[in-house]
């Protein structure tokens, strides 16, 4: 059974993401925090979804009835869920980016999503069947106001880091997700003017499609285009997501956005081997700047950001930050992806040197993504076939099939091939000054090794 994929559990409430699946979850979790002994409370939380409550009532009921204690902490931000998490586990009902249709399940424990191993207990208790324990062992429940506090937390995390926000002008677009409970709020604090489009949090997601992309934050970059704010912030429905959106309403690439704060945690440390863990898909401008300011990239697959950061600490590295297009883990500050520390930082760095300042350094190629048909069960030979008719397509290149297959050229351009791990197709993803040249080489290479395997 494989529940879990990149970003934990997802799919729609109505076959997938069931009442009855997550009475499972929240029992299978129960009984792993009981019988690994220590502290039995498990956080719960959900986003704005209008399916969230019923979900979050299932896992309660599985997690009690394995013998773990609930506290319930309510509509949060993702990265307030994994922040309440610390010292304890945590489980938080939220889809993310996906429509109101859908929910999901994500799982951490003290501060960090769960890994591969973690996830596959659950699968394997789920799979198995579990019993409710005796009757007076079950858990009990309890509120816990715990935004306050994050809020807090962030917002003394982010002073350290650039220059006072006052003066500062920031439209944020919450897309009506649980952002609206803490950006805006934080950026406040620091100083800045703050207007909020879309801030009432509404699990219909009236406003906009909860996932931020160049379209659906249409009325974002017009307004930040046709106003006198200095840059905005588009988040996604549980708050992990960010988008920067400049003064002329263009979307500032994800990766010059990781390009920007790796450089600034890596020459604001003060460790002898500081690391960047990014991911295969990342753009070269993040290397180039992260080596400029006396660090090293480490790469790992996508959605396993963490595995990353204990994989660089065991290698005796120093993980200044950790980031993947659009999510980015502030690892002085904690082991998740937090959405909201990202806006409060790099708004107090645009305060302190200006959008533009900060873009100037950074060398950014054109660079495009490009999805590949490709169904589920054809995926793992068109992948094998790849890992050689990719390389022999461009000689004279390096090639890594750790993470998909990586083609890096001379010039520093470079081509990524991947299976996605949630739909149907083989991800191209390229970066070069013949951006659309490379892409369509690959994309041929792509199309023939699907059509082989399928």
């Amino acid at each position: 059974m494989e529940l879990f994929g990149t970003a934990g559990i997802r799919g729609t409430v109505t076959t997938r993401v069931t009442p009855e699946l997550a009475l499972a979850v929240g029992r299978a979790v129960g009984l792993d925090v009981v019988e690994s002994g220590g502290r039995p409370d498990v956080v719960v939380g959900r986003d704005g979804r209008t399916t969230g409550p019923g979900l979050a009532a299932a896992v309660e009921s599985g997690l009690e009835s394995a013998g773990a204690n609930v506290v319930r902490v309510g509509v949060v931000p993702t990265p307030t869920l994994a922040y309440a998490s610390q010292g304890r586990h945590g489980v938080m009902l939220t889809a993310s980016h996906n429509p109101p249709t859908d929910n999901g399940i994500k799982l951490f424990t003290d501060g960090e999503e769960y890994d591969r191993t973690l996830e596959r207990a659950v699968e394997e208790r789920v799979e198995a069947g579990t019993e409710p324990v005796p009757w007076d062992e079950w858990g009990d429940s309890r509120g816990e106001e715990v935004l306050p506090e994050y809020r807090e937390a962030v917002t003394a995390y982010a002073r350290d880091h650039g220059a006072s926000c006052e003066g500062l002008r920031v439209a944020v677009d919450c897309g009506n997700g649980v952002s609206a409970v803490a950006t805006p709020r934080v950026l406040d604090e620091l100083g800045a003017h703050v207007v909020s489009l879309n801030g009432q949090v509404d699990g219909h997601f009236p406003g906009r499609e909860s996932k931020p992309t160049p379209e659906t934050l249409r009325d974002l970059r017009a307004f930040v285009a046709d106003s006198e704010c200095d840059f905005g912030i588009g988040h996604d429905g549980d708050s992990d997501r960010i988008v920067i959106i400049g003064p002329d309403g263009d979307v500032v690439h994800e990766d010059t956005v990781v390009a920007v704060l790796s450089e600034h945690y890596v020459r604001s440390s003060d460790v002898s081997d500081p690391v960047v863990v990014t991911t295969p898909n990342a753009s070269g401008r993040i290397d180039e700047r992260v080596a400029a300011a006396g660090g090293r990239v480490e790469r790992v697959r996508l959605g396993a950001l963490h595995e990353g950061i204990a994989s660089a600490r065991a290698d005796g590295g120093d993980v200044v930050f950790a980031a993947e297009p659009w999510k980015h883990v502030h690892t002085a500050f904690g082991g998740w992806i937090d959405g909201v520390a990202s806006a409060a930082v790099f708004s107090r760095l645009v305060a302190e040197s200006g959008l533009s300042g900060l873009r100037e350094p950074v060398t950014e190629r054109p660079y495009r993504k490009v999805s590949v048909a490709c169904p589920d069960e054809a995926k793992t030979a068109a992948m094998r076939t790849l890992e050689s008719t990719l390389p022999d397509r461009f000689p004279g290149a390096s090639a890594n099939t750790d993470y998909g297959v990586r083609i890096e050229r001379p010039d520093n351009s470079w081509i990524l091939v991947r299976p996605s791990g949630t739909e149907p197709y083989v991800r191209v993803y390229a970066e070069a000054d013949d951006v659309d040249a490379l892409v369509e080489a690959a994309t041929d290479v792509v199309e023939d090794a699907v059509e082989a395997a399928s």
